[in-house]
């Protein structure tokens, strides 16, 4: 399994049992990322029993990287045979039922960054990557999704679900970005 710990969650990398860790920057071609809080490491090892590979902190595209960079972590995990990915992140609401801290499940995206021509597929298609045209008509499994939500009520969280806008940052949006993302 792989985990791409955001901002907040870094910590969880400290739980790895067995776990061998090596920083970004000893990593040839890795993007090391320069926000405060993502140590930038990556700790292989074992969580509740599961094999496990972390990446403690990730780099950004709004960082100056290419969207070719931002992804090579995501192939590096897949050409080493990672089925389950879990990413994690601290991100904005604009439902106004949300505060701040909550968790929010992902049901599915909308990739406004890719929409405007920066998809992390541009480029030469890979075939042991996949297809050219990936089927995105179910992008988050639904039975983790259902562990998701069973672990929640089993600890006492309030999980929400909702769709994630990705934009590029770095700033926040304008009360115009808002309304517009409300109404869509």
């Amino acid at each position: 399994m792989g985990i791409i710990l955001g901002s907040g969650l870094g910590g969880l990398a400290d739980s790895v049992e067995r776990a061998a860790s090596i920083p970004y920057q000893d990593l040839p071609g890795w993007p090391v990322s320069t926000v405060i809080g993502h140590q930038g490491r990556l700790v292989i090892g074992s969580l509740e029993n599961v094999e496990v590979l972390v990446m403690q902190g990730r780099a950004h595209y709004y960082e100056g990287y290419s969207m070719s960079q931002v992804g090579l972590p995501v192939r590096v995990m897949q050409r080493l045979g990672i089925q389950i990915l879990i990413v994690t992140n601290a991100a904005g609401a604009v439902n106004p039922e949300y505060s701040p801290g909550e968790l929010m499940l992902l049901t599915d995206h909308v990739n406004m960054i890719g929409m405007a021509g920066l998809n992390p597929l541009r480029g030469p298609n890979l075939d042991e990557f996949g297809p050219r045209f990936p089927d995105m008509s179910r992008p988050y499994d639904l039975e983790l999704r259902q562990m998701a939500h069973q672990a929640a009520a089993e600890n006492g969280l309030r999980l929400h679900e909702g769709v994630y806008v990705s934009l590029a940052g770095t700033s926040f949006e304008s009360p115009a970005d808002l309304r517009y993302l409300r109404t869509a």
